[in-house]
């Protein structure tokens, strides 16, 4: 009789190698190297803060701090339908709409699938896909803008979800109406298309891109939204989605039962009711990315260039003796931190939060100094 040599297993558990493959993903800083406290215009916060009403339901909510939150969310389904004129029972909500993108991942795509983004997307994205043992596909930009032809010109067999932020982050760059229906017409049916709308509170009216309406219409489009930008509410982490009532149901599936409490949730209807406050934030960015994107244009000899933006930060690419490093380090020392992406492919861009006004005057100034100092 032959003897049997059982298999050498590992001394401790191994994570899967498509996790291990995941780049963590890096949050925006708010303190300098040494740990001091700088102004904080990398996270593309409100810098209004947070409407007075949503502080009040979150405190009033301390009394209760003993009770599970309403697992189905349904005052702030309610609440996000009678607001957006949509229904309730198509809605899921998450943990920031960054738990949303990974319910779409891991309910629609598994192990040797493929999802499609950007080159410059939202980092969540490739994390969400290698989470589910997915392949990230990435497509070509169009001068940092979102290729719509490149897309669809990857799509295979194995393709099971596209994400598409509008505006896109880190860009702020904006997809039309059109292209985005001609996105979704070019898909197969079977491929789910996530338009990641975070940013969508900084749009104008005519720069609806219609995406809300084909998830109403469509089987195959989910739209994800999110209270930590315009809302005021990035602590509280609360992010929702809207598509067909199949999508939603799947996703719930695997959604967590109590995604953010009580506070969170009272919080965030009284921020959606409060529409002076988030007018009031709109026409402040407006005012000041405009202000900010023409100081820039004035650096232009010096190789400072800012990629259109329809969200509430614009990315400074630096072309010229000054390196985004530089400025990076510079702005850091001056008391203010930005977002430097070498691991997104931007080592020669900061994307700049549009804070308050003497925030964005201040960082002009030391931009100014440095181009000086460069030249």
């Amino acid at each position: 009789m032959t003897d049997t040599i059982a298999p050498t297993r590992p001394a401790a558990p191994e994570a899967k190698p498509w996790i291990t493959a995941i780049a963590p993903y890096v949050p925006g800083r708010a303190t300098a190297d040494n740990g001091r406290p700088v102004v904080k215009l990398s996270s593309n916060e409100n810098p209004l803060g947070t409407p007075q009403g949503a502080r009040t339901a979150f405190r009033d909510a301390a009394d209760e701090l003993e009770r599970y939150p309403d697992a189905s969310a349904a005052a702030l389904r309610d609440a996000l339908a009678a607001h957006y004129g949509i229904e309730a029972e198509r809605i899921i909500y998450g943990t920031g709409s960054d738990e949303v993108l990974h319910l779409a991942a891991g309910t629609f795509a598994g192990v040797g699938d493929e999802i499609i983004h950007v080159r410059y997307g939202f980092a969540v994205y490739d994390i969400a896909t290698r989470r589910v043992g997915a392949v990230p596909v990435v497509v070509q930009d169009d001068d940092y803008a979102t290729d719509i032809d490149a897309i669809l010109a990857a799509v295979t067999e194995r393709t099971k979800v596209v994400f598409l932020a509008n505006p896109n982050n880190p860009t702020g760059t904006y997809t039309s109406r059109t292209e985005i229906a001609r996105l979704h017409a070019g898909l197969p049916r079977d491929v789910l298309l996530v338009v990641d709308q975070a940013y969508t509170e900084y749009l104008t009216p005519e720069d609806d891109d219609g995406a809300l309406e084909l998830a109403r219409t469509q089987p195959n489009v989910l739209v994800t939204r999110t209270f930590s930008k315009i809302f005021g509410l990035a602590a509280e982490r609360v992010g929702w989605g809207y598509g067909a009532p199949a999508l939603i149901a799947a996703m719930h599936r695997i959604r967590a039962p109590f995604s953010f409490g009580i506070g969170a949730q009272r919080a965030a209807i009284a921020a959606l009711a409060d529409t002076a406050f988030v007018r009031r934030s709109f026409e402040h960015n407006l005012v000041w990315r405009d202000w900010f994107v023409g100081e820039i244009a004035q650096l232009g000899n010096a190789g400072l260039r800012t990629v259109p933006s329809k969200a509430n930060f614009v990315l400074v690419l630096f072309e010229g003796a000054l390196s985004a490093e530089a400025a990076y380090h510079a702005l850091m020392a001056a008391g203010y931190a930005v977002r430097w992406l070498p691991g997104q492919g931007l080592p020669h861009g900061l994307r700049i939060t549009i804070g308050r006004e003497e925030e964005m005057r201040a960082v002009v100034d030391v931009l100014r100094a440095e181009v000086r100092n460069a030249g």
